[in-house]
């Protein structure tokens, strides 16, 4: 049955953005793993090759870049939850501009445009949803985790300046949340990925900051999704406004 949940379905829901890979798509698994419900956002229509048996019924196309398509996108989700509780809310999807030869935009090189299509995508776009599902959320008991980066706390050697302030701008966003939804009985937390093996790990990584890491190698997507599914799950009941850096101690 597409477009609205099934009666039948009585399993705990989870809506991510950003999806498609990496961190996203290790998320995706592990709740699905647990059991959970998971219902995908991004700006791109589902795959008819993707072997998810949920399929479209399961997946919601949203522009964050958008603040007109967000709303849309939003209100459709509404529709298809059909009045049942939302547990968990991540917000994954981010996006970071190189410049045309693939090098880091600085502060001084990032064009204005550029400026605001991140902070729409990385800080907006997560108050803009966790805002509109705050009433299936409460009825739900449930968790927001907010994604952001260790690049938010410091200068990094591929992150760009857009991009790091944004994901700063979303950790005090965080603790901003979790002060308002926290009186609804909506928990808030974030967690700052270092350096991930994914595919977006940029080329010169393991030259530059392997050596600033303390344990000595890059964190698996796995890791990070296990971090996310303890902080939606029962175990985390009072853990509100937290960031964990999940970093292998390269933050220290």
């Amino acid at each position: 049955m597409r477009g609205r949940l099934r009666m039948s379905d009585d399993r705990k829901i989870i809506v991510l953005t950003g999806a498609s890979r990496g961190i996203g798509h290790a998320t995706v698994k592990r709740f699905s793993m647990e059991g959970w419900r998971v219902i995908t956002c991004s700006r791109h229509g589902f795959p008819e090759n993707c072997p998810w048996e949920a399929g479209p019924e399961d997946h919601l196309q949203i522009d964050l870049a958008s603040q007109e398509d967000v709303v849309r996108g939003a209100s459709e989700l509404l529709d298809r939850l059909d009045g049942r509780p939302l547990h968990a809310l991540v917000n994954n999807a981010g996006i970071s501009p190189k410049s045309k030869d693939g090098s880091r935009l600085d502060s001084l090189t990032t064009p204005m445009n550029a400026w605001q299509q991140v902070f729409q995508v990385n800080v907006f776009a997560p108050i803009m949803m966790t805002k509109a599902f705050a009433e299936p959320l409460q009825r739900g008991k449930g968790a927001v985790v907010n994604v952001t980066s260790i690049a938010g706390s410091r200068v990094h050697d591929f992150a760009g300046s857009a991009y790091a302030t944004s994901k700063a701008a979303l950790g005090a966003l965080t603790r901003e949340m979790a002060s308002d939804f926290g009186k609804l009985g909506i928990r808030v937390n974030a967690i700052a990925p270092g350096e991930i093996m994914t595919d977006i790990l940029s080329p010169g990584s393991e030259e530059a900051i392997l050596p600033q890491i303390p344990l000595g190698r890059f964190g698996t997507p796995d890791e990070v999704a296990d971090t996310i599914f303890f902080l939606c799950s029962d175990a985390a009941q009072y853990l509100n406004g937290s960031e964990i850096h999940i970093n292998g101690g390269q933050h220290v």
